[in-house]
């Protein structure tokens, strides 16, 4: 049976203050009313049911995604006690899913992207699911095609077609975020594509691989679903999960693995990690580029270039001779930076934890 699992984990400090501890970014309503991770549950319908979409998150943010989600089955809500990264939030789902269904087929997503429009997408997945169907020993994963040289993003080589399948490549390599020339050279080449973190494969495929390049994970992973069902659960769960290592699943497993595939989507993705990102797709711009959303309210003079969010809906901004500036108002703070400083976003809110300030964090 086909599964699939969203990974929301994130507690996103680069997205401060709208992202706090107990409202990570993943539910914040900024995209036409809806959150990222309703977006994300919208994007799977007509390929999955509610009863086969999973979510993986923080244990803490669990009731909030129950409430954020009503519609869920509370049971596909599957807390980490800690983050650790993409290859345990696959490896946890596998590992809870397998005993119940040996054959299981995930397809694995995260509620941090934006992608429109949905068909391209839906049909990559469909193409995706046949040929796991076909070829089960096979880890599917999906490029982005590239609409420029994105040096924050990770991309992937696309090698020699799959013999019976259109539009289906093997992957050559993965690479990493790469500077302004070598982004420019993947593009003239016509043989990247940015890397979208969404994947397909069969649970016990996934599992395997991580016992070859992660064998220490895969036992502790393993014991953790063995006890899932179980009255052992909370006390298993906090024992192995804390030592596992943390990492990704492209550097634990699709970076070394054979029988890698991919096929290219052609649509506006985005992954919403950061003010800049957000600023791109948030809302509305005025002849002066300064993006606000629907619901901000404010008044410019002379300004421009700036990213202004508030969520008091009767709380006016006024700017006046002001540019480059990111302006984020919430009922208990105020965020006034300049757009090539949000990178020192983390180390101002490790401060506000030293001085005191956790309350807002």
């Amino acid at each position: 049976m086909q599964y699939a699992i969203i990974m929301a984990g994130g507690s996103g400090r680069r997205l401060w203050p709208l992202s706090r501890r107990n409202r990570p970014k993943q539910i914040i309503d900024l995209l036409d009313a809806q959150s990222l991770l309703q977006r994300c549950v919208a994007r799977l319908q007509g390929l999955l049911p509610l009863q086969r979409i999973f979510v993986v998150t923080n244990a803490e943010y669990e009731d909030l995604v129950h409430r954020h989600l009503p519609e869920l089955p509370v049971e596909n809500i599957l807390g980490e006690p800690i983050g650790r990264d993409t290859a345990n939030a696959i490896g946890l789902a596998a590992s809870i899913l397998l005993p119940r269904d040996p054959q299981a087929v995930l397809a694995v997503f995260s509620a941090d992207q934006v992608i429109e429009p949905l068909e391209p997408l839906q049909q990559a997945v469909r193409q995706a699911l046949a040929f796991i169907d076909e070829h089960p020993e096979a880890l599917f994963t999906f490029g982005i095609k590239a609409a420029y040289a994105h040096t924050g993003l990770g991309y992937l080589k696309r090698g020699q077609p799959a013999s019976g399948h259109p539009g289906i490549f093997a992957v050559e390599a993965f690479r990493e975020k790469p500077n302004k020339s070598t982004a420019h050279k993947y593009i003239r080449s016509g043989n990247y594509c940015w890397n979208s973190g969404i994947f397909v494969w069969r649970a016990d495929t996934i599992l395997r691989q991580l016992e070859l390049f992660l064998p220490h994970n895969a036992d502790r992973l393993l014991r953790i679903g063995q006890a899932w069902p179980t009255d052992r659960r909370p006390a298993v769960l906090k024992k192995e999960f804390d030592l596992l290592q943390k990492i990704s699943i492209d550097f634990a497993v699709l970076e070394h693995a054979q029988h890698v595939y991919m096929c290219e989507i052609d649509c506006h993705w985005v992954d919403i990690g950061s003010y800049e990102t957000l600023a791109e797709n948030v809302g509305r711009a005025d002849a002066d580029n300064n993006v606000t959303t629907p619901a901000t309210r404010c008044e410019w003079l002379d300004s421009s270039n700036n990213l202004v969010i508030s969520t008091c809906p009767d709380h006016l901004i006024a700017a006046i001779h002001v540019e480059d500036l990111i302006i984020v108002h919430t009922q208990d703070t105020t965020l006034i930076c300049r757009k090539e400083e949000t990178g020192q976003l983390k180390p101002l809110l490790d401060r506000m934890a030293v001085d005191g300030n956790e309350r807002y964090l």
